[in-house]
């Protein structure tokens, strides 16, 4: 009994929000990893285009609720989320065109687009607070719990109760269903293959008669709709301020390094790594060993290795580690 406590103990906080963690880190990794895999440079402003879409998401969610529109049990930001896909769409296709597309056109080195794309992430970091401001904003409605812990302890007669919220369970159902459409058309259609010889060889690309605009713009497209979607899912998972996906850029490039940079499946394999490894290292561990050591082995403290405090450290050291001892990831190469 006391072994299905702890094992319930360690879901309830370890497993099931690190699943949820690693399936918004993979969403968020594969748009830096497509914007890499076929425009060849790190974009930098990635958080803040989670930010401003899940913004954007947010105010239509609050127009629908204002007109008594709801999704019932699911949350009424799901309805709202192809406007932020839209919005989110036309402001990287107006960036491309304003800013990046001469840089490209010019051949420029891959470090000065990675420096042009920190002035654009500084421009939208400051539209998105102008938009909705730098409060924490709770956005979540409709059912908060698939099974709460009150009657997980009912139905199982167990001391530790399992909580499982409905948008952990969404975070999950829909980055799987987007990551498999995602590469369904990236090896079935036309134009997912083109990207895909576009990221191999441009030149050879080129004349096998890709249009290399018509790449670049499906791919900010494709980066919009998946920036969004890891942006409003972690928002309705923890809560949206804007900082906040500032900060995840760090997690999210490390999970793009540590999978293997440019390679999608590599981006879902680096965040997994990258979650378990933050959400393990920060977790209290007393609670689980409460089960399972006899008191007087007990540890004195809470037995977390890491502070709360440095979570986002833990992705920077094996950022640093990879790098160090394996620049090319987990999965190698840039590839899609």
């Amino acid at each position: 009994m006391e072994i299905l406590n702890a094992a319930v103990a360690l879901l309830n906080y370890v497993i099931i929000p690190a699943t949820s963690y690693a399936a918004q880190l993979s969403l968020g990794a594969l748009g830096v990893t497509l914007v890499y895999g076929i425009l060849r440079f790190s974009n930098f402003a990635h958080g803040d285009t989670m930010a401003f879409g899940t913004a954007i998401t947010i105010l239509f969610t609050w127009l629908l609720q204002s007109f008594g529109m709801t999704a019932g049990p699911l949350p009424t930001a799901l309805i709202a989320l192809p406007i932020g896909i839209a919005a989110t769409s036309a402001l990287l296709l107006l960036t491309d065109r304003a800013v990046y597309r001469f840089h490209r056109k010019t051949k420029a080195p891959p470090v000065r687009l990675v420096i042009v794309s920190m002035g654009v992430m500084f421009v939208m970091n400051g539209l998105t607070r102008f938009i909705i401001g730098v409060k924490e904003r709770n956005f979540a409605d409709g059912d908060r719990f698939i099974i709460n812990a009150a009657q997980f302890r009912h139905l199982t007669g167990l001391h530790e109760g399992l909580a499982i919220r409905s948008t952990t369970a969404i975070t999950v159902v829909v980055a799987i269903v987007v990551v498999g459409l995602l590469f369904w058309f990236l090896n079935n259609t036309w134009t997912g293959k083109a990207m895909r010889a576009f990221s191999d060889n441009e030149d050879l690309s080129l004349l096998s008669g890709v249009n290399p605009e018509y790449v670049v713009k499906v791919t900010w497209l494709i980066v919009a709709a998946l920036a969004t979607i890891a942006g409003v899912l972690y928002g309705l998972d923890k809560a949206f301020k804007p900082f906040t996906y500032f900060q995840m850029l760090l997690p999210i490039f490390a999970a793009s390094v540590v999978g293997g940079l440019g390679n999608p499946l590599g981006a879902i394999g680096g965040g997994i790594v990258i979650a378990f490894s933050e959400v393990s290292l920060t977790y209290a561990w007393r609670k689980v060993f409460s089960y399972l050591l006899p008191e007087q082995f007990l540890p004195h403290g809470i037995a977390q290795l890491v502070s709360i405090d440095y979570k986002y450290a833990i992705s920077f050291i094996i950022l640093v580690v990879v790098l160090l001892f394996k620049p090319t990831g987990l999965f190698s190469g840039r590839s899609l």
